[in-house]
């Protein structure tokens, strides 16, 4: 069991109030519910309808590119866990607004008003460059994928530099492929349930001392491209696997294009990817 942090709710609960940024997203529906237990108040963010706010719940539609909103955004928030931005390759100028410029936002608003954590949504596309033959820790080289994945490697460095010159401590999560079941093959590596997603954040928000950790974000699949051997202290033990799932996709021969960068490499199609052109 990780350790409860010192800061203690009004009734009890660990925090007083959390701040969930992309809480309209797939993930961040999932783990609403979840947030009650730990928080009196949970503050719930996103440019998108949030819907039906529940009473714990403080619901603000904002766009982490805006600075002033940013300030009111954080007020009073012990620790936040952020998912917003954009999760898939786009055009350049989209990603340096929401993953890059609000980022910066976000992190240096934390520092200026004391936030203690932030538990941020990396990607495995961070080194999706590195083969399909390896197993890659958190020491691994940085090789991302796509621009999409250079912004995870900016978000990585500048939390990075967050604790380093400030002490502000967050977990970086390298999220694989977290959906209700993998969707193609490559998935039942990367596959991680929304029951361990769950767990691994409040790991990620429990322990009593993470400094800057990165953590792979899978379940406890039969087939592994990844190791966090390094970060047994967060306590993450996922539950679930993609073993019930193989099913679905049926063993095939090998295919013969063996200069496939999407199977050749673990970001798999994202390393077909080429750089968006803006949208005019």
């Amino acid at each position: 069991m990780a350790d409860t942090p010192p800061e203690q709710g009004s009734t009890g609960k660990p925090f007083h109030r959390l701040l969930l940024t992309g809480a309209a997203g797939n993930l961040g529906r999932q783990l609403r519910g979840a947030l009650a237990a730990w928080a009196d108040i949970v503050r719930v963010s996103d440019i998108a309808s949030l819907g039906e706010v529940a009473v714990h719940e403080e619901a603000s539609v904002v766009d982490l590119a805006d600075e002033h909103a940013v300030h009111t955004l954080l007020e009073g928030v012990d620790a936040v866990i952020h998912l917003g931005g954009i999760s898939v390759d786009a055009p350049f100028n989209d990603l340096l607004e929401a993953n890059i410029r609000g980022l910066y936002n976000l992190y240096s608003v934390a520092q200026k008003q004391g936030v203690k954590r932030i538990v941020y949504a990396s990607s495995n596309h961070a080194v999706g460059f590195h083969a399909v033959t390896s197993v890659v820790d958190i020491d691994a080289p940085l090789r991302p994928d796509s621009l999409y994945g250079v912004t995870k490697c900016f978000g990585e460095s500048l939390s990075r530099y967050y604790f380093d010159r400030f002490g502000l401590e967050t977990v970086c999560l390298r999220i694989g492929s977290s959906f209700e079941q993998p969707k193609n093959p490559r998935m039942l590596v990367t596959y991680l349930s929304y029951r361990d997603f769950i767990e691994l954040v409040r790991c990620s928000l429990f322990t009593n001392r993470v400094g800057h950790a990165i953590v792979y974000g899978v379940s406890d699949n039969p087939r592994k491209w990844v190791d966090n051997t390094k970060v047994a202290f967060l306590g993450f033990r996922p539950q679930d696997s993609s073993a019930q799932f193989e099913h679905l996709f049926p063993i095939t021969a090998p295919d013969s294009n063996l200069d496939d960068a999407a199977q050749r490499f673990q970001g798999g199609p994202f390393a077909l990817a080429r750089p968006m052109e803006p949208q005019r």
